[in-house]
This record gives structure tokens, C-alpha cells and sequence, in this order.
């Protein structure tokens, strides 16, 4: 029998590694799907998962690769189908993720011709992909493959490759040894890249010199946790966490102050107002604000990505290299601080932000505190747990009130902060690891967005993994509660109902109806009860509390500015929120920042 050109295609995806696809068939992608169901009865096949939406199934490849450090892999149609790819490929694209998406298009033979289904998707594609090429003959297809593979894994970005629908049903040719042709090979290896020793010492000198010493990690961080905790304990530094590096360390390490920016801590605010030294490790957060103030603070940053040194701070030496590899050659360089002040300061500041959680979380609510539903839930965790969130108000309770431990993962969309991420992410964090306990943090408004007809995906197959724990906690406040904060505090103006309410929807009941369990929780003191019941499940649960929007996803620390806003929103009507916003407000100008007053 003849070989098609779609019968090929898989098999380099296979050469390459790739084992699961994401995706939702249609006519334009019919030959790879067809190929995939061949390749699966020879015993060559790879895992097809089939999700409800496209964009799903861009953000299950970006989990994938999260989760797993391998090539997250998405298919689709082409037309509507391809252009439902855009956001979670953009997700992957902000977070540094290597993501293909396989795409079909109109017959090449249509093309030009304003035919159904056809887009210019090279150009639709062009801005998110850091390879988009559209095939156009059978022999094309082998590098398409090899150099689009390549270029996501060594620059962690987004490929796209096209394939119209008959180039996809044509025999397939490999590639002449002719002018006119070119012959790839499929394999890749990251290499050792470290900076120059010169560039190591200045980088030493720098941090050695330094009295309080401060560090900031991300994501690019995360296989370098070993060095990160020697690097902190020779320098006797501090280390705050950005969101997407949640997980790198765990929270009950005594020098660790948690996340920093919008939904950071009030240990890693006062630690990078105070400090004279910072260190920066595979970390893009964007807020600068946040960071010292220009001059007050000499930097090292140490990326991989060189797009990315010298972004946020103006840094004294920026060192181009892998973390792990920079780091073990920094190490020996460091010298030890005899002088511990610093960082048993950090160690109190810590200690005491964590009780001042706990008694915010503790707090009264109508119903129930929304901090406290993150606040009972980082106990119980197991130690395998992975945790995703979406983004919202709940993110602010992902930030600071779950406490990562050793062993756990955790993520979200980060430089994206899409809505709608959590349930693809938990989805694909189960086929990634399906001997793990899964739980998503959503809130109502990215429930009824796109999330709940994820659910139908994890009927379909939760009875394939290994451990069936897969929580969907769901927020029901009726709100879109962090752009409603938004509105209060950064524009001065009250809550717009028309904009803001959503409607109330039996997330419990829906999961039931679907053969999940549900649990409802309108009372505090059902939250650690229900938390343990649904970690004990025998299938994936939906539990569903009803949170109060009037308790504020505030940071820590706000402007003056920002509590003038605040009342000002008070002041034109916003009066509806009784005794937790009175509350809030005497937080915010109990917050507000040293020097400002009224």
C-alpha cells in the first residue's frame, strides 16, 4: 500500500518524540486523522485526546510542555478551527513554552480562490509562531517537520505548521538528492551555555558586596532549585517568588517570602524596598514597580533568554546562560556572610505574614471567605499534589494563601493571565501525570466562559487515569470580582452590575449530572470537611463554594492614590459591600505605602 504524506508526517512526529495530541477533528485535518488511526493499529499510534474546543486544546499543549518540560502538542481544523488555536497558543507564546500546532487548510489547489474554510493562516499565525509554514508539496513536509520541531524546543516558542487538506492525502515523496530540494534529519540537544568567567566574577563581586541581598525567580528557574537554595544560603539573601515560579521553592522555607507584584506578599514588597543587592533568576515578572527604585539596588540577571536581560532593571552585569549551569559556576565564587541579620529579619517578616493570612482568612464573610477556601485547601494537599489557577480574583488567593510544599507543582496562564486556563491546564496535568492528584482553582465568570464543557472532557476520560483525583474547586461569588476591584481602586468608580454580574449556575449539580460528584459549600466551617472529602473521591469532583465578592483581592501594599480611588468609589454608591468593605478599607490605609499620607 502506498504511503501517504499524512502517514509520514506522524511518523516524524513520532521520531521526534511526540506521544499525545490535543485536538477537535474537521474535514480539513481528516488525512492526519486518518494516518493517526493507522499508526494506532499497527501499534505506532499516538494518544489523540479529544477536547470540546480548539483553544482547550492550545492550552492542554502549553500545560503539557508545563508540566512535563517536553513538546506540548495541538491539532485542529483549519478555518474556524485554526483561528480558536490564537489564545492558548499566546499563552505558551508569553510563557516560554515549546508548543506545535498542527493545522489544516483548503485544498492547495483552492487556494487563492476564496474558497470555504480558506484564511491566509500563515498570517494569522505570524505573530504567535516563532516557525509558521504553510506546505505546499509531500516532499516539503520533511523539514517543515524537523527545523519547526527544532526551533520550538531550543527557542521555547510556538510552531505552526499548515497542511492543506490533498497535500495531506498525496503519496508521499521523500525528497530528491537534486537542486531544489533539501533532506533534514529529525534530534536536538540543548547545549551548556554558561557565561565567561570574567563576566561570572563580576557578577561575584557584585553580590558579594552586597549587605542585604535580595533574589527573584521564575519559571527559568525551576531545575536549578538546588542552586538557588546554596546561592541564598551563602549570601544570606531573601528569595521572592514570580508567579509562574511558585513552585521552585517551597513556602516553609524560612528565607522564602513568597510572590511578589499585584498578588505578592508584604514580606517580598519590604524586602525589594529595602534591600541594596538583587539577583535575578529566569524571571520576566513585568511589574517594575515592584522592584527597587533606580540606584537604590546593584543587579545581576541570569536568562537564557537574552531578549530578557536588562528588561525590568537597569542590571550591572547581565549574564547570558542556563541557571543550573551559571549558577554552578557562580557558586564557587560567592563568599559566605557571616552577618545573618538580614535574612532572620526576612525569616520574622515571614513568620508573621503567614499569621496575618491566616487571621484574613479566618475573617468573617458572607458567605464564606474566599481566602480561606485556598487557606483550609494547602494543608490537605498530598505532597504529589498539582494545583492550577485561573486567572481573577482566585489568582490572588493561589498567590498567597496555598502553600506550596516540596513536591508539588503548580502554574497558571502567566503572561497571558487568560481566563479559562484552569481546567485544560488540571486536564492536561492528569494525562501528564496520571498517578497525581489534581486540583484547578476557577472562578465563576472563566467557569461559564469555556471551563464547563471541559468537564465533558474529564467524563470521557477520567476512568483511564491511574489516580481518579482531579478537583475543580469553582469561586461562586456572581461576579467578576477582580475587574470589579479594578474598577474600584484603580479608576475611582463604583461596581457596574451590567458588566459584572454573572448568573448563578449549579456547578455541583451540572458535575452530577455528568456522573462527577459535586459538593456545595455555603458554610466556613464545611470548607476543611469537604476539601477532605473531595481528595478522597473515587472520581473527579466539582466543589463548589459561594465565596463573598466584597472581600477585596487587594494587594498588600497599595498607593495612596490607589486608596483615594478606592473611596471615591465608595463615595458615588458603592455602598453595597456593609461591613467587608469597611474592613478593606481599613486595610488599605493600614497598607498604604511608607512615607504616604493622607
Amino acid at each position: 500500500m502506498t504511503q501517504l504524506t499524512s502517514d509520514f508526517f506522524v511518523e516524524r512526529l513520532q521520531a521526534w518524540g511526540v506521544t499525545r495530541i490535543y485536538g477537535y477533528p474537521g474535514d480539513g485535518i481528516n488525512g492526519v486523522l486518518g494516518a493517526l488511526q493507522r499508526a494506532g493499529k499497527n501499534g505506532r499510534g499516538i494518544e489523540f485526546i479529544q477536547v470540546r474546543h480548539e483553544e482547550m486544546a492550545a492550552f492542554m499543549a502549553c500545560a503539557h510542555a508545563k508540566f512535563t518540560g517536553e513538546l506540548g502538542v495541538c491539532l485542529s481544523t483549519g478555518g474556524p478551527g485554526a483561528t480558536h488555536l490564537l489564545t492558548g497558543l499566546y499563552d505558551a507564546k508569553m510563557d516560554h513554552m515549546p508548543v506545535l500546532a498542527i493545522s489544516g487548510q483548503a485544498e492547495a489547489t483552492a487556494r487563492g480562490a476564496n474558497y470555504q474554510q480558506e484564511l491566509n493562516l500563515d498570517r494569522v499565525f505570524a505573530d504567535v509562531g516563532n516557525f509558521v509554514q504553510e506546505a505546499a508539496t509531500p516532499a516539503q513536509l520533511r523539514h517543515l517537520v524537523d527545523r519547526g520541531v527544532r526551533i520550538a524546543v531550543a527557542q521555547n516558542g510556538v510552531t505552526v505548521l499548515i497542511l492543506p487538506k490533498d497535500v495531506q492525502d498525496e503519496p508521499w515523496q521523500e525528497p530528491r538528492q537534486a537542486h531544489g530540494f533539501t533532506r533534514s534529519g529529525p534530534g536536538y540537544q540543548r547545549p551548556r551555555v554558561v557565561p565567561y568567567p570574567a563576566d561570572l566574577q563580576r557578577a561575584a563581586d557584585v553580590l558579594n558586596a552586597g549587605k542585604k541581598v535580595a533574589i527573584l525567580i521564575g519559571a527559568g528557574a525551576r531545575a536549578a532549585a538546588v542552586e538557588v537554595v546554596q546561592v541564598a544560603n551563602l549570601l544570606g539573601a531573601g528569595v521572592a517568588k514570580a508567579l509562574l515560579g511558585k513552585d521552585v521553592l517551597p513556602d516553609d522555607a524560612p528565607f522564602v517570602t513568597g510572590a511578589i507584584g499585584l498578588l505578592g506578599t508584604k514580606p517580598s514588597w519590604d524586602m525589594m524596598q529595602q534591600c541594596d543587592t538583587l539577583l535575578m533568576i529566569g524571571t520576566g515578572f513585568p511589574w517594575a514597580e515592584f522592584l527597587p527604585g533606580d540606584g537604590q539596588a546593584r543587579a545581576v540577571q541570569i536568562d537564557i533568554d537574552p531578549s530578557m536581560l536588562g528588561l525590568r532593571y537597569p542590571v550591572e552585569v547581565n549574564l547570558h546562560g542556563d541557571a543550573v549551569e551559571t549558577l554552578h559556576a557562580l557558586l564557587p565564587l560567592l563568599t559566605h556572610k557571616a552577618d545573618r541579620g538580614w535574612q532572620e529579619d526576612i525569616a520574622r517578616n515571614i513568620k508573621q505574614w503567614w499569621q496575618t493570612l491566616e487571621e484574613r482568612a479566618m475573617a468573617k464573610a458572607n458567605p464564606v471567605n474566599p481566602q480561606r477556601v485556598v487557606w483550609e485547601m494547602s494543608p490537605l494537599l498530598p505532597d504529589n499534589a498539582i494545583v492550577t489557577s485561573d486567572s481573577g480574583s482566585c489568582a490572588n488567593w493561589y498567590a498567597r494563601d496555598y502553600r506550596v510544599k516540596q513536591g508539588q507543582r503548580s502554574s497558571l496562564s502567566g503572561g497571558l493571565a487568560c481566563m479559562g486556563a484552569a481546567v485544560p491546564y488540571a486536564i492536561a496535568a492528569k494525562f501528564a501525570h496520571p498517578a497525581r492528584p489534581v486540583v484547578a482553582l476557577i472562578g465563576d465568570g472563566a467557569m461559564q466562559m469555556n471551563n464547563m464543557a471541559e468537564l465533558i472532557t474529564i467524563q470521557k476520560y477520567w476512568q483511564g487515569w491511574q489516580d481518579p483525583r482531579l478537583v475543580i474547586c469553582v469561586f461562586n461569588n456572581e461576579d467578576l470580582n477582580q475587574v470589579t476591584w479594578e474598577q474600584r481602586v484603580m479608576e475611582g468608580n463604583p461596581r457596574y452590575p451590567a458588566t459584572q454580574s454573572v448568573p448563578n449556575v449549579g456547578y455541583a449539580q451540572f458535575a452530577e449530572s455528568l456522573g462527577l460528584k459535586g459538593l456545595y459549600v455555603d458554610d466556613p466551617d464545611a470548607l476543611a470537611p469537604a476539601w477532605a472529602a473531595a481528595l478522597a473521591a473515587d472520581r473527579p469532583v466539582v466543589l463548589e463554594v459561594k465565596t463573598d465578592p466584597e472581600v477585596a483581592p487587594l494587594p498588600p501594599h497599595i498607593t495612596w492614590q490607589q486608596a483615594k480611588a478606592f473611596m471615591s468609589s465608595l463615595a458615588k454608591g458603592d455602598r453595597g459591600a456593609g461591613q467587608v468593605i469597611a474592613d478593606t478599607a481599613h486595610q488599605i490605609f493600614d497598607g498604604i505605602l511608607p512615607g504616604k499620607k493622607a
